[in-house]
């Protein structure tokens, strides 16, 4: 099964999910693990994941209730082709080793993933019963297999002591590569399961304009501080403050507010939201999914720095405070790698093409450029000590990493 992508498609906090989708039928493999029906109720929870993070219910389609509770064994030969193909995706999915999943267990919790996957789908947009194999995989090798390895992670934080606080997961991923739509799946995902989750992304914490323009002023001659991105551009201490908060919420009756940031501002410029625009999350909390395209970067040495650029002397200096203000909260990693981050180039044109079909205000081919290059520095110089030796809290949590290939589908 070739696996393809369609390079306009774009994600910002809203899905794009024509990349998945082919107008052709699909092939006989795909048709098969399709389900006949929905039921939008939460799946068993897969053995080794407790009730209290994965509470029973029915399942969909092929796989009747009965079944589901107990070894979700097929009731008849449309079944039996079902459950074959989807364990045999499954299990032969990148991502299967590293998160600890053996083919017994595909098997007897099998009507998880197959309710699961439906909920991925209604999520995107897509047909269930007209999946690509792009999609396919996308959906049961990437998004499914994370999404386990996460609620596994959370289930044995909170097992470890009577009332402990909500897991923070720091998500680093560099930009384009789909991690808000792996993040919104993520989200959707736990809400279905009963699991209760936030989402904190660095740019909710860039300077005001007011702000982020006397930074600019004050460094006249550093292009990557002339606007938001870089370290240096974030208001750490209101990022301090909301991920005290957040994990702070541990039981019923309490809640947070969550600041958010408007790109669209001062012409693109952008500035905070108002407050009354900040979403609140209501407690108690299980888990903070918190990204970034620069999260769990470590500081170099100024030689170093030096040598690869000496505009990022001022933004090393200031990376030395993400850690302790930030970092610091994060009990698990996932890292989201990639070979090459000058994608992230022809990642951004994609988007910005997608933009302009449908007639949305969008960047041209130069100012694409301009705004890649503040940020390839940063890559160049902190994402090989982050694929070496991981994020800056990262040496003690669960940690997952895998690799996209520029296609964004997961390798193995």
């Amino acid at each position: 099964m070739a696996l393809l992508l369609n390079r306009s498609a774009t994600f910002t906090r809203r899905v794009d999910a024509r990349s998945l989708t082919r107008p052709s039928s699909p092939s006989s493999s795909v048709r098969a693990l399709l389900p006949r029906r929905r039921v939008p109720r939460k799946a068993q929870a897969p053995r080794g994941l407790t009730e209290s993070s994965c509470v029973l219910g029915a399942v969909h389609g092929s796989v009747n209730r009965r079944a589901a509770l107990t070894s979700c064994k097929a009731t008849n030969q449309d079944d039996v082709v079902h459950a074959s193909t989807l364990e045999e995706i499954i299990g032969n999915g990148p991502l299967t080793s590293k998160i600890g999943l053996s083919r017994d267990e595909i098997k007897n919790n099998i009507a998880w993933w197959s309710e699961l996957g439906d909920v991925v789908c209604g999520h995107l947009g897509l047909d269930p019963k007209n999946l690509s194999d792009a999609a396919t995989r996308r959906i049961y090798h990437y998004y499914l297999p994370v999404y386990y390895w996460m609620e596994k992670t959370v289930k044995e934080h909170k097992a470890a002591s009577s009332n402990p606080a909500p897991l923070v997961i720091g998500i680093s991923a560099p930009q384009g590569c789909g991690k808000t739509t792996l993040v919104t799946s993520l989200e959707v995902l736990t809400k279905h399961q009963g699991i209760n989750a936030a989402t904190v992304s660095i740019d909710d914490f860039y300077l005001t304009y007011e702000d982020q323009t006397a930074l600019a002023t004050a460094n006249p001659s550093n292009g990557l501080l002339q606007y938001r991105g870089n370290a240096g551009s974030h208001d750490l201490a209101l990022g301090t403050k909301t991920l005290e908060e957040l994990t702070a919420l541990r039981k019923s009756g309490v809640s947070a507010a969550v600041p958010r940031y408007d790109k669209s501002a001062y012409k693109g410029r952008g500035d905070r939201a108002p407050l009354a625009d900040w979403p609140k999350v209501e407690g108690p909390l299980d888990v903070v999914l918190f990204e970034g395209w620069m999260s769990g970067f470590k500081p170099l040495t100024n030689e170093a720095i030096f040598e690869i650029d000496p505009q990022l002397e001022a933004v090393n200096e200031a990376l030395k405070g993400y850690e302790a203000a930030w970092d610091r909260f994060c009990g698990a990693w996932l890292v989201v790698q990639v070979e090459d981050y000058n994608w992230v180039q022809s990642w951004r044109l994609q988007a910005e093409v997608a933009m302009r079909e449908k007639g949305l205000p969008c960047m041209t081919d130069d100012q694409v450029q301009d705004f890649v290059n503040r940020f390839l520095p940063a890559y160049k110089a902190y994402l090989p000590g982050l694929y070496s030796d991981g994020p800056t809290t990262g040496a003690t949590g669960p940690r997952l990493v895998i690799q996209v290939d520029q296609d964004r589908n997961v390798q193995a």
